[in-house]
């Protein structure tokens, strides 16, 4: 493994691209060449026309200073997310850093699931209460709120540093969120509320598969919003018991799951003895990712 680069004959940009890429290859990077890129780009904060049409341009000592500190902490399998501070979901970027969850795309997918079903649901009603369990950055109930702003979105989180960047995203896209402090719908269930939607993405990766994650996850994402206990499906368990208190006469339930999971999901859904019908959607790859539950 490479930890050290030499600048000194390194004078355009596409000089550092080939020493850049050369070293995150070393490094045991996924695709190099890409990455190399967006370090560059973001060290210049440039878009990508303007970066293929600059290649033979010059490269400031300035920004290879600035690049070699990024791919040094590249190389320590820190993800790029972090390093940027924001990932884009939804079409929305959102601020992420250590003590969230990095936004994945499959979860958009649960996003547009809810949006659909509810859609089905409740045709005339544009205020429906909405909880989402387990805030992460906020790109679930903030993405629900800023596409259906007459909802009344209430979303919660054990991890203050989760809620801290979540708030501060809200704020930065114009999101009107309640945030409530507390593990899973222990809040919800304390306070007697009930709820027209309930949505969440909780840690479904079995304990003993969690220290098997890629370096990137296990080393920078929390492991609180990774770790499902023994067999992945503990906090499905607690929020399926959950259901019929915290869900009204006609409501629907959302979560995203783990590979091999949707079946024992949907399951849990239905011995809560509140939920009448449970749909299972797959995400691109094939993977049964969201299982949806619909009270009627």
């Amino acid at each position: 493994m490479q930890t050290q680069l030499d600048w000194s004959d390194v004078t355009t940009i596409r000089e550092a691209l080939t020493r850049a890429s050369s070293f995150l290859r070393e490094n045991e990077a996924k695709d190099p060449v890409f990455e190399a890129e967006l370090l560059i780009r973001h060290c210049l904060d440039w878009d990508r026309t303007r970066f293929l049409i600059s290649m033979m341009d010059p490269i400031t000592p300035e920004t290879i200073e600035r690049l070699d500190e990024l791919l040094q902490r590249r190389a320590q399998h820190e993800p790029l997310q972090y390093m940027f501070g924001s990932q884009e979901f939804y079409g929305r970027p959102f601020v992420v850093r250590p003590g969230v969850l990095i936004p994945r795309p499959e979860t958009e997918i649960l996003v547009e699931q809810v949006l659909l079903h509810a859609e089905k649901l409740w045709p005339d009603s544009s205020s429906l209460d909405v909880a989402d369990i387990g805030t992460g950055s906020g790109a679930i109930c903030i993405t629900l709120a800023c596409e259906r702003p007459g909802w009344n979105v209430t979303t919660v989180d054990l991890s203050p540093d989760a809620t801290t960047i979540a708030k501060e995203n809200a704020q930065r896209l114009g999101a009107q969120i309640r945030f409530l402090q507390g593990d899973l719908v222990q809040p919800l269930l304390t306070a007697a509320e009930q709820v027209d939607i309930l949505v969440s993405n909780p840690p479904y990766i079995p304990s003993t598969d969690v220290d098997e994650l890629d370096a990137e996850v296990l080393e920078h994402e929390p492991r609180l919003a990774l770790d499902g206990g023994s067999d992945g499906l503990d906090c499905y368990r607690r929020l399926c018991e959950a259901l019929p208190a915290v869900l009204r006469s006609r409501s629907l339930v959302a979560y995203e799951v783990g590979i091999h999971q949707a079946r024992d999901v949907a399951d849990l859904m239905l011995a809560s003895g509140v939920i009448d019908e449970v749909h299972i959607v797959s995400d691109l790859a094939g993977i049964e990712r969201v299982v949806i539950g619909v009270r009627r």
